[in-house]
């Protein structure tokens, strides 16, 4: 992170900041900076490459096509139906 960047960040978020405060945003990035450094200094070469901690398994039912209910069960309670097809009121007009 440098001014220029911290500059355009405060134009675009349309932010105001104070010297202090800017000191404390190039202390944070410094320390994700340092940070960054450790990671990389750690030897992964010999280290699997995982996509999740812990493994995954997805328990799934059967994908099986029924008709639980009859369209004719359903409509019975239906104040008024055409060839099969609910009525409803209009709402918009």
């Amino acid at each position: 992170m440098d001014r220029d960047t911290l500059r355009r960040l405060e134009l675009l978020n349309q932010l105001s900041l104070t010297e202090a405060q800017k000191e404390d945003v190039f202390s944070f990035f410094a320390d994700r900076d340092e940070d960054l450094k450790a990671l990389e200094a750690i030897d992964t070469e010999n280290t699997e490459r995982m996509v999740h901690v812990m493994p995954i398994m997805t328990v799934v039912r059967e994908d099986v096509v029924s008709q639980p209910f009859a369209r004719e069960d359903l409509q019975r309670g239906a104040p008024e139906t055409d060839e099969g097809y609910w009525c409803v009121p209009r709402v918009v007009e």
